[in-house]
């Protein structure tokens, strides 16, 4: 499948919602996952660039829709964006390209060794891993481009949580007790 990509194992995932479907907008509940991509992981983003450009054949009647013709693939909406430009006082999309993908059905979700990850508090908005995602071509009330489907997601490390929220580990790290019954 030209459209599909795995991404390299530097991913980081961040606005992680893999458990339950979130609504944005008033619009449909959907599983997403923002996916940061360093630039200097040519291969995925030359993967990502090549599905995008194989949506785009492949989708040409969908984005024509009534018109005369099929707009520029560079005049329509394309789901790869620089986190330079577009984030610039967020760190953690720093030197980095990143992609938004959902889905309406919910994502396989797997550890480094390839088994199911039940435990909801190993996924979380920071770590990094592995997502398979599709490309495909939308036109919805003229509103046309490319957008980007999650399939499944791997785990392969943990990293820092993203979010602002510490950790229940952080937070009573201190044996600060002292005060607690004066």
């Amino acid at each position: 499948m030209p459209t599909k990509v795995i991404t390299g194992p530097n991913t980081r995932f961040s606005y992680l919602n893999a458990w339950e479907p979130k609504a944005i907008d008033g619009g449909k509940p959907k599983y997403s996952v923002s996916l940061i991509i360093p630039k200097d992981d040519t291969a995925t983003l030359n993967k990502i660039k090549a599905a995008i450009q194989a949506a785009y054949e492949e989708g040409q009647s969908k984005l024509k829709g009534n018109g005369k013709s099929v707009p520029a693939l560079t005049a329509i909406k394309t789901p790869l964006r620089d986190g330079d430009l577009e984030r610039p006082d967020d760190e953690a999309y720093a030197n980095s390209y990143f992609v938004n993908a959902n889905s309406a059905s919910a994502p396989g979700i797997v550890d480094a060794d390839r088994q199911p990850i039940i435990e909801r508090s190993e996924m979380y908005s920071g770590i990094y891993g592995r997502a398979s995602i599709n490309f495909y071509a939308f036109n919805v009330n003229g509103n046309r481009g490319i957008a980007c489907g999650l399939n499944n997601l791997q785990k392969l490390r943990d990293g820092e949580p993203l979010g602002g929220k510490a950790s229940a580990e952080s937070d009573f790290a201190t044996e600060d007790d002292d005060d607690f019954l004066s």
